[in-house]
């Protein structure tokens, strides 16, 4: 998050309007509630592990053992098993 001076990008009366509240302190304002992401939206890594689950799931259906997928994708059984249960 970056810093940003509040005598620069508000107007003058929202400023002094805040200046009643709060002088000398940092604030910090939220975004509006419906333009946050979902968790991995931006960066791509849900895309990659829903992807990754999907080769997973449709490897174990062509008769992969779940050793082999723990060794194959890096992932400890226990986790290669919950992707595979799961819906």
């Amino acid at each position: 998050m970056a810093y940003k001076k509040a005598s620069v990008i508000l107007p003058k009366e929202l400023l002094l309007e805040i200046q009643k509240y709060v002088q000398g302190e940092m604030i910090y304002i939220p975004k509006v509630e419906n333009s946050y992401l979902e968790w991995g939206a931006r960066s791509g890594t849900k895309k990659f592990i829903e992807d990754r689950n999907k080769s997973i799931k449709e490897a174990f259906t062509l008769g992969v053992s779940i050793e082999q997928l723990s060794t194959e994708y890096h992932l400890a059984v226990e986790t290669i098993k919950k992707i595979i249960y799961t819906k």
